[in-house]
């Protein structure tokens, strides 16, 4: 049986307060149009119930005021053309004007043929509102739709700070109908599908209607959070971490299979986690965990190396450096705090990374970090090894845990290359200064988090301590202005 796209007012009836949706739309003006082209938007105005191709508004979503825009597949396909680009950017606009979060829910097969190429150009009039949404820091999310195709998927259906989709939708630039036509034979199954799309790392979800007013309310909650204010230290009495305790004991506690990483992190300290998915360009790495959080109410995008999934066979690669860069490019737009959390054993020594330009990777997040326009701050969680651990470290403030460390390469690898042989591994992470203790004394680490004697041994509280640092160095950098927090970072990494 062939699916039936949700009408617009059926998903609105489904996401929003009772009784709170307010219409934005005026009438559509036409120009002049072809007597056919007149009989079809009767007849799709009849069929569907609506003057146009999609719905604009605003409505109580969990009881926060959102701007809504909703497409409607019954009128034409839920095709763009003029009139339906003019009241869509319009309802943009005005979401702009008003500081609201804007939720775009597309279906639409895309450009209206009965126009051609002015309806066509409109998509990138319309990239350019969605656009200036972002730049005043306003949250836009987005909810695809079967089907959702074309140059709609190819404009305001790909541009979401978050993007989930119905289950099992069609989505695509291409339309299968289209591909038929043109190449004569069907389009591959399960390519066009939310479900594929999750799967390479191009939307955050695929989740049903009924679920999306709680993901709205708990990704406005950190998104439209208000800057946290500063709280005391809560390290402040606490006794010194030791010292003295030997760089090879630090490395090897490091590496207990048992240790706390960026999961249980989150789940012991924040209040509210939105994980997000893959690099929204059609690569997933399991070994970046990439998310909206707040601690202790303070709101940041975090992204974190996840120990639990980092393997000899699927160790960190490029497409992880990636995915840190998206969480970068989130934390400015939404004028955020970004949290980087570091725990790698090191990134992919293999031809496929440096095919796909793991180097070059690592460049930019080192360059996207120093010049970020938002506040940051990064854990060194567990083991910070080679260019992978690097690549997450410049921030205005950096935290350590007491067995963290950090160095070029792994100390066998050190060894090797110095005495060529590993059995003096030891040895070299004492010469190499790479314990969190020695990072702190050369002004790399700003200060350490106890482990009382190894995170292993308690990881709860280790992680709701960390946790509370973490919210209370949040606070101290939202006290200062942009400016200031941009020259102070310049200052640290000038050289």
């Amino acid at each position: 049986m062939k699916r039936v796209a949700t009408p617009a007012r059926e998903l609105i009836g489904r996401v929003v307060e009772p009784d709170s949706f307010v219409c934005w739309d005026t009438p559509p003006e036409r120009g002049e149009i072809s007597p056919e082209y007149a009989a079809q938007l009767v007849a799709a105005a009849e069929k569907s119930g609506e003057d146009e191709a999609l719905i604009t508004g605003e409505a109580l979503v969990r009881g926060r005021r959102v701007a809504l825009v909703a497409g409607e597949f019954a009128f034409l396909a839920g095709s763009i053309g003029v009139a339906a680009s003019r009241r869509l950017i319009a309802a943009i606009e005005r979401a702009t004007a008003e500081g609201l979060p804007l939720l775009a829910s597309p279906t639409s097969g895309g450009t209206r043929m009965q126009e051609g190429t002015v309806a066509f150009v409109e998509m990138a009039r319309i990239s350019a509102a969605v656009a200036r949404h972002k730049d005043a820091g306003l949250p836009y999310l987005v909810y695809l739709r079967h089907p959702t195709t074309g140059g709609v998927m190819a404009s305001w259906g790909s541009l979401g700070h978050i993007t989930v989709a119905e289950p099992g939708a069609l989505l695509g630039f291409l339309g299968p109908r289209v591909y038929e036509a043109l190449y004569g034979e069907t389009f591959p199954e399960g390519v066009q599908t939310s479900e594929n799309l999750y799967a390479h790392g191009l939307i955050d979800g695929v989740v049903p209607p009924e679920e999306l007013p709680a993901i709205v309310e708990r990704a406005l909650a950190v998104l439209t959070a208000a800057p946290p204010a500063s709280v005391p230290d809560p390290l402040a009495d606490a006794p010194a971490p030791d010292p003295d305790i030997d760089a090879w004991e630090s490395i090897t506690r490091s590496r207990r299979a048992d240790r706390p990483g960026v999961r249980q992190l989150l789940r012991h300290a924040a209040s509210e986690v939105i994980p997000l998915n893959g690099t929204g360009e059609g690569e997933s790495d399991p070994g970046m965990l990439l998310a909206l959080a707040r601690f202790e109410g303070a709101p940041c995008v975090l992204l974190g190396q996840d120990r639990s999934t980092q393997t000899e066979l699927e160790p960190l690669g490029p497409g992880a450096l990636r995915a840190a860069r998206r969480g970068m490019r989130l934390a400015a737009e939404l004028r955020l705090p970004l949290v980087t959390v570091i725990d790698t054993p090191g990134a992919a020594l293999s031809p496929e990374a440096e095919e796909g330009g793991l180097a070059g990777e690592i460049a930019r997040c080192l360059a996207d970090l120093v010049t970020l326009q938002s506040p940051s701050v990064t854990v060194l969680l567990g083991q910070g090894c080679g260019g992978g651990a690097l690549a997450l470290l410049p921030a205005d403030r950096v935290i350590a845990a007491q067995h963290a460390w950090l160095s070029p390469l792994p100390p066998e690898g050190a060894s090797a290359i110095m005495h060529r042989t590993p059995d003096r591994a030891p040895e070299m992470a004492r010469q190499q200064g790479v314990r969190a203790s020695d990072l702190h004394a050369a002004g790399i680490v700003d200060r350490i988090v106890p482990e009382r004697p190894d995170a292993a041994d308690e990881p709860e509280e280790f992680c709701r301590r960390l946790g509370s640092v973490l919210r209370h160095e949040l606070g101290g950098l939202a006290e200062l202005s942009t400016p200031t927090v941009l020259a102070r970072r310049r200052q640290r990494y000038a050289g």
